[in-house]
């Protein structure tokens, strides 16, 4: 591992796919709070009462990964280096055993070698991300997102690049009338500002739910007003990197039904029990799956 000043070059276990996986976060939108360009990764890290700007760049290959990881100031790199280490879910010991008796996800696995799942560090980002994708189109929710990241949110510099960070306390000292504003419906406005006021008031706090097994941490999110199971879900896979199938996903829903089932989609029931076998590397198949379906890659049964 080489340093400079304030720059890391950070080795992963292969095989990774960083860019591809990473893609997701370009295809909508750009939302200000977790940037990709293709090139550049933009993100913070919550640190006591400040929040650490931190850029990243694709150094590496799938088969030698690595990010260049550059920081504003030299101090802050301990930090971020080790959270960043954590940025992508690895694969468990089991994958390669369910690889070899699932042929379908053999298939996608063989074209699009390691796509893992992005984890995400900020807990009120997480909640604030599932909220404004409800049950609407993706760009638009990254659009509203980025508002509030600009009229709400703090700035912060790296070198000649720039990511917002959202506070809780701050979300939560606004109106439902702000978040309208921004256009924002009332339903999820009235949601964001309950769970930033939970998080500002240590109602819920991230190092605690942490610690919780999945139940437990799924009755603490779906206890926030508008946190439902699939994105209490979402929060278990992305904030917490536990394994989980997030079954209630339209897009999980839909490429499920389409490789294993062949039709255009399926009841959550029919998703668990389809691909129960996934069991414990549910994360990292999910991942596949959804990048494939996101790229419209996705057909019907195995090569």
């Amino acid at each position: 591992m080489g340093f400079a000043d304030n720059r890391v070059l950070l080795p992963f276990p292969a095989p990774l796919d960083m860019t591809g996986s990473l893609g997701f976060l370009g295809r909508n939108g750009d939302d200000y709070l977790d940037r990709w360009d293709g090139e550049r990764w933009l993100r913070t890290l919550a640190a006591g009462s400040r929040h650490i700007p931190f850029c990243c760049r694709v150094a590496g290959t799938t088969a030698a990964p690595c990010l260049e990881i550059r920081v504003a100031a030299a101090a802050d790199l301990a930090p971020v280096r080790e959270a960043a280490s954590r940025s992508f879910i690895p694969a468990g010991r089991g994958f390669g055993a369910l690889v070899r008796r699932d042929p379908a996800l053999a298939r996608l696995n063989r074209r699009f070698p390691g796509i893992r799942q992005v984890r995400q560090f900020d807990l009120f980002y997480g909640l604030v991300r599932a909220i404004s994708a409800q049950q609407v189109n993706l760009r638009w929710a990254a659009t509203v997102r980025r508002r509030l990241a600009e009229t709400h949110g703090e700035k912060l510099s790296v070198g000649d690049d720039f990511v917002y960070a959202l506070r809780p306390e701050v979300v939560a000292a606004l109106r439902v009338a702000d978040l309208r504003a921004l256009q924002f419906t009332t339903r999820k406005a009235e949601s964001i500002l309950a769970v930033a006021e939970a998080l500002a008031g240590g109602a819920l706090s991230p190092e605690r739910l942490a610690t919780m097994p999945d139940a437990a941490a799924m009755r603490a999110l779906t206890a926030l007003r508008g946190i439902g199971p699939w994105s209490a879900e979402w929060i278990l896979v992305r904030c917490l990197g536990r394994p989980r199938l997030v079954a209630g996903d339209l897009a999980v829903k839909k490429g499920v039904a389409i490789v294993y089932l062949g039709q255009e989609t399926a009841t959550e029931e029919e998703v668990r029990r389809t691909v129960a076998h996934w069991g414990t590397e549910a994360t990292t198949a999910q991942a596949i799956l959804l990048h494939a379906y996101g790229l419209k890659a996705l057909a019907a049964g195995p090569a």
